[in-house]
């Protein structure tokens, strides 16, 4: 939110929740705050309203009560006052600021996951911190409110006990540690901290009521003592009505020596992860492949899809993925030993990983949940999960690495065990355990395992171009149309000027980044195709917007 505001050429940014409901004040707020003269940076909090009984009409002109009667703003302004809850410190902040010559703070805006706690306290305390812009608490100018039934418990942003921090998801976690970690927020939480600085309304203009300096300043200039004595005494009564509340909590429950972990099981991040249908995207990482990870997952953002995990292969992925608010899990299945540069397609440490991925996916089947497992180097331009799922049960679903353009497609060893669906039935249940009973005595990858299996050595249980049949488990292998789901040599797609434009023209849904060796040369590949939706400087996904500045 604030990077893109950066981006922007509009003199003003505000962030503000879309929860929140505005009264006219906050206009002539802003104007005041735009004529100043110094870059600044405003805040407003909005309190709860339990039942506020009038209501928009005329295309959401006017106010009107019960009765249909008009309602002048400020009435609505009073009445808010009066029954206004206020509850500390919010994620339903108002911010602003001007575009101005000087940035918002000094430091590096961490890769916060924005609704879900400590972006805006965050960035409140970095603005006050760094000290290049006037801060300054507009709630008492600023008349706002939320009304109380769309109040949501995520939005709390107080700092909690260890076992409230069980209850929180991974993403108040992860945001909770870029918090300490980023700037100087955490050598600011011994110190009750406020904004000394508020902007007031007294006798129809706007003042300055500076708490530390004891002053009143109305556009530059410091006004007499018996007009500072009346603002004042007015601001002090309000501000004793919000019960102070643009305040930073002192209480943490973590610190930078402990060790990042989450309290999430395996089962516990499926119950909270998994879709209606109770599918999963299953992707599993190493160290070096973060940051091709973290493009795959930007990717399911822009596509809206939410219900994956992660499973990290090693301590440094683990760590990374909780600062960037991924629900990832570890278990004594990881392999020792990852190669960082020397683990693609026939290294010893490309068959140790691939084995682990079969493991997971059944044991995964055996709670009860569908896998969509796909390698983080498979490119997805659509949601393939409605496509996969129309197979029914019984069936498993994979991607051919067959690069012939003609001719089957489920020839020996064309099973690509790097994007394959498999549902939670005791079919494919029984097919996945002879496939890593198999696994576990071979000197190579699981993918052969999987074609030897299900397909039966040299293809003996082939039907047609593009099925299997295992006759003990009955279970179909259904290999998947590579016009829609190209592998890395198909028809030489990664070659082409412009592969997105390729793949769209054919109905790819998806394209897999393999059939080249070295992770260097498949990265490079990947980013210079323009199909790369990561900033790792910044550690946050990239933006159409971001080309606008």
């Amino acid at each position: 939110m604030v990077a893109r505001s950066q981006a922007s050429t509009s003199d003003i940014s505000v962030l503000i929740d879309p929860e929140t409901v505005l009264l006219p004040s906050f206009i002539s707020s802003l104007n005041h705050a735009h004529n100043l003269e110094h870059d600044w940076f405003l805040v407003s909090l909005s309190p709860t309203v339990p039942d506020f009984p009038f209501q928009l009409c005329d295309n959401g002109k006017l106010w009107v009560n019960e009765n249909g009667e008009k309602i002048k703003a400020e009435k609505l302004q009073g009445f808010v006052l009066e029954n206004g809850k206020w509850s500390g410190y919010s994620e339903r902040v108002l911010m602003a600021w001007n575009r101005g010559t000087w940035p918002l703070h000094a430091g590096v805006l961490p890769p916060f996951l924005y609704g879900k706690g400590l972006h805006n306290q965050w960035v409140i305390n970095e603005a006050q911190s760094s000290r290049f812009r006037l801060v300054f608490d507009a709630s008492e100018t600023i008349s706002s409110f939320c009304p109380k039934n769309l109040q949501n418990r995520e939005h709390s942003l107080s700092l909690a006990s260890d076992k409230e921090i069980k209850e929180r998801t991974w993403e108040h976690v992860g945001n909770l540690h870029n918090a300490i970690l980023y700037g100087t927020f955490y050598f600011s939480l011994n110190n009750y901290s406020n904004i000394p600085t508020k902007l007031v309304k007294c006798d129809g203009k706007y003042f300055f009521i500076d708490k530390v300096e004891g002053a009143v300043y109305f556009l530059g200039q410091q006004t007499g003592r018996k007009r500072w004595m009346a603002c004042s005494e007015d601001s002090s009564s309000v501000e004793r009505k919000l019960a102070s509340p643009l305040k930073i909590s002192s209480k943490v429950a973590l610190n930078l020596s402990a060790s990042l972990y989450l309290p999430f099981s395996l089962e516990s991040l499926l119950q909270t992860t998994a879709d209606e249908d109770k599918s999963i995207v299953l992707l599993v990482a190493g160290d070096s492949y973060r940051d091709m990870l973290m493009s795959f997952i930007c990717r399911l953002r822009q596509l809206f899809i939410s219900n994956f995990i992660v499973y990290a292969l090693d301590p440094e992925t683990y760590h990374f993925s909780i600062l960037q608010g991924l629900p990832v899990f570890r278990d004594y299945m990881a392999p020792s030993n990852i190669s960082f540069n020397d683990c693609h397609f026939g290294t010893d440490c490309f068959k140790s990983v691939t084995k682990v991925k079969s493991r997971l996916v059944l044991k995964i089947l055996k709670l009860g949940y569908s896998v969509l497992l796909s390698d983080v180097d498979v490119y997805w331009f659509g949601n393939p999960l409605p496509v996969l799922r129309s197979f029914g049960p019984a069936v498993l679903v994979a991607q051919s690495d067959e690069y012939n353009e003609t001719g089957p497609i489920n020839l020996p060893r064309r099973l690509n065990s790097g994007f394959y669906f498999a549902r939670s039935d005791p079919a494919t249940v029984a097919a996945l355990e002879k496939v890593v009973k198999h696994a576990s005595t071979s000197g190579l990858s699981e993918q052969p395992s999987f074609y030897d299996v299900l397909c039966g050595e040299d293809g003996i249980n082939r039907i047609g171009d593009d099925r299997c049949l295992e006759p003990e488990t009955n279970l179909t292998v259904h290999f998947l149309d590579r016009n829609r789901f190209p592998n890395g040599a198909f028809q030489g797609l990664w070659g082409k000027s412009d592969v997105r434009s390729a793949c769209m023209r054919k109905g790819c849904l998806v394209i897999h980044n393999n059939w080249i060796n070295g992770r260097k040369r498949k990265l490079e590949r990947q980013v210079s195709s323009g199909m790369w939706e990561y900033d790792s400087s910044s550690r946050m996904c990239l933006q159409a917007w971001q080309g606008m500045a």
